[in-house]
């Protein structure tokens, strides 16, 4: 089993569903439940990030393991992936700056791009340890260090 890809995925999904209620309670006026929420949110997909940072530098990523015909498919998806992940999260930054300053005006204007981000970030996520992990076996992992020190 693939306990470090499950864990940081399950963080990923943890922090999007923590968003969804936040954005509920937001939208009923509890504002208190909103902040404590999207702190919540915030935290799971930080705990994401610093277990998928680390597993790549010391473990490594996976490669595709799936039919060879479906590489180019699955490359163009993962880049997809990737970008979406690295805008929502550099929103996700933002957003919660914007917050705890209480600078609200662009806080609600940037908030319903960053949250359709990181819901599609989330979605993506998951449909890539799906292809990594349950559809197909997983490919080769090297870990970055071992790619430097052979390199």
């Amino acid at each position: 089993m693939h306990i470090l890809p499950t864990i940081s995925t399950l963080f990923i999904v943890v922090s999007a569903v923590f968003m969804a209620v936040g954005i509920v309670k937001v939208r009923n006026g509890q504002i208190a439940e909103h902040q404590k929420m999207m702190t919540y949110a915030a935290v799971s997909a930080l705990v994401f990030f610093i277990i998928y940072a680390s597993r790549t530098v010391f473990i490594g990523n996976t490669a595709f393991g799936g039919p060879e015909g479906l590489v180019p498919f699955y490359t163009v998806f993962l880049i997809f992936h990737i970008i979406l992940a690295t805008t929502g999260g550099a929103l996700g930054g933002v957003q919660v700056y914007l917050g705890y300053k209480r600078k609200l005006a662009p806080h609600r204007k940037i908030a319903p791009w960053a949250s359709t981000i990181w819901f599609g970030t989330a979605i993506t996520g998951v449909m890539v340890y799906v292809l990594l992990y349950i559809l197909y076996p997983g490919g080769e992992t090297t870990s970055l260090i071992k790619a430097i020190l052979q390199g």
